[in-house]
C-alpha cells in the first residue's frame, strides 16, 4: 500500500511539473529543434537554446538588400527588449539574390556596419522546396516570405506566429506594439 502511494504521488508530481513546463513555455516547439550554423563561425546552435520559453522575432535577411538598413532598427529593438525576454534570430538568405558572396562579407555588414549582437545564422534557404524547417513552419502558420526582411513574431509558447512584411519597420509601429503586448502577456 505504501509503495502504491509513493508511486501515485510521484506520478502526480511529475505530471504537474510537465504541465507547468508546458504552460510556462519551457518545452521547445518541434519546429525550433534544429541545429544551424552561426554566421561566419564554425559553431552551430540549436534554436531551442535561444527560445527557452521566450518570444522570438525571426527575420530572413540579406546584406545587399534595400532593407538592409533595418539591421539598425532590429538591433535597437533587441537592445530595448532583450532584458524583458525578446530574442531575435536573423537567417541570412540568398533566396532573393541579394546576399553577400561570402559569409565574411555578410558578417562584416551585420556586425561591423550595423553592430548586430542578436543571433545571426549562416546562409540558408527560406522559401520553396529547399526552405529550412523553421521557415516551412512559419510559412504554414502565416505566410511565405515574399522578400528579404520578413519578420515573424513567435509567442513565448511557440504556438502563435504573426507575420510582418519587409515594409514594416522594426521600431515605432505595429511590430513594436505587438512585441510589447506579447511581452506584457508573459507577466
Amino acid at each position: 500500500m505504501k509503495n502504491r502511494l509513493v508511486l501515485l504521488f510521484t506520478v502526480v508530481i511529475l505530471s504537474l511539473l510537465q504541465q507547468a513546463g508546458a504552460e510556462g513555455g519551457m518545452q521547445c516547439p518541434e519546429f525550433l529543434n534544429h541545429e544551424f550554423k552561426r554566421l561566419h563561425s564554425s559553431e552551430t546552435i540549436n534554436l531551442c537554446s535561444i527560445y527557452n520559453g521566450k518570444p522570438l522575432l525571426i527575420v530572413n535577411t540579406a546584406s545587399h538588400c534595400g532593407f538592409t538598413k533595418q539591421f539598425k532598427g532590429l538591433e535597437a529593438l533587441y537592445q530595448k527588449y532583450k532584458d524583458r525576454g525578446l530574442q531575435i534570430i536573423g537567417f541570412s538568405s540568398d533566396d532573393f539574390n541579394q546576399e553577400a558572396k561570402s559569409e565574411e562579407e555578410a558578417a562584416s555588414i551585420c556586425y561591423k556596419n550595423f553592430g548586430v549582437t542578436f543571433t545571426m545564422l549562416a546562409q540558408t534557404s527560406v522559401k520553396g522546396d529547399s526552405a529550412n524547417p523553421v521557415f516551412v513552419y512559419l510559412a504554414d502558420k502565416s505566410e511565405k516570405p515574399g522578400w528579404n526582411f520578413n519578420k515573424y513574431l513567435v509567442s513565448d509558447n511557440g504556438l502563435s506566429v504573426e507575420h510582418f512584411g519587409a515594409m514594416r519597420k522594426p521600431l515605432g509601429g505595429e511590430l513594436e506594439n505587438r512585441i510589447v503586448k506579447v511581452l506584457e502577456e508573459r507577466k
